[in-house]
């Protein structure tokens, strides 16, 4: 065997095994219920399947400037299709979109989240939470007269006259 031919086969089945992620993961956009599991799916296989790409390609090239560049862009792709998924799924979080829940069994678990909706349990709600809120005790707590507050101009060091 030579090592063209063997730098072929490897190179094809580094290609071959990236391909087949990319595949799966068209698959599981499809074939998902929702939203977040389909991020899921696809984000998962088009890093795995976009790494052995690249190394499929990094394996052809062979260990030239062209190989520096493709690890550049490795690196900068497994940096950012984590990332700009964690941002999507942010954002469908903060519009309202919930994960389908399934029981054991496969089934979804529907009648259970409206019995939860019925009896008062409160689903989380996406966004910062906020701090409790102290009781009021009756007393009005001092306030500063609208004289003693300063003007936006005045302050340390600045000097600004009345014209």
């Amino acid at each position: 065997m030579t090592t063209a031919l063997l730098t072929d086969i490897v190179s094809g089945m580094f290609l071959a095994i990236g391909s087949f992620f990319l595949v799966v993961g068209a698959l599981g956009l499809i074939r998902m219920p929702d939203v977040f599991t389909r991020m899921h799916a696809t984000s998962v296989s088009d890093t795995v399947g976009a790494g052995f790409l690249i190394l499929g390609m990094i394996v052809q090239a062979g260990f030239t400037l062209v190989t520096v560049k493709l690890l550049f862009i490795l690196a900068i792709f497994f940096f950012t299709g984590p990332l700009a998924t964690h941002a999507l799924a942010r954002g469908a979080l903060a519009v309202g979109l919930r994960p389908v829940l399934f029981d054991r069994a496969g089934r979804r678990r529907i009648k259970e989240l409206e019995l939860i909706k019925e009896f008062g349990v409160v689903e989380p709600q996406a966004g910062p939470a906020e701090p409790p809120k102290k009781p009021s005790s009756g007393k009005k707590s001092p306030s500063k007269s609208k004289s003693a507050k300063k003007s936006p101009g005045k302050g340390k060091g600045g000097s600004s006259s009345k014209r």
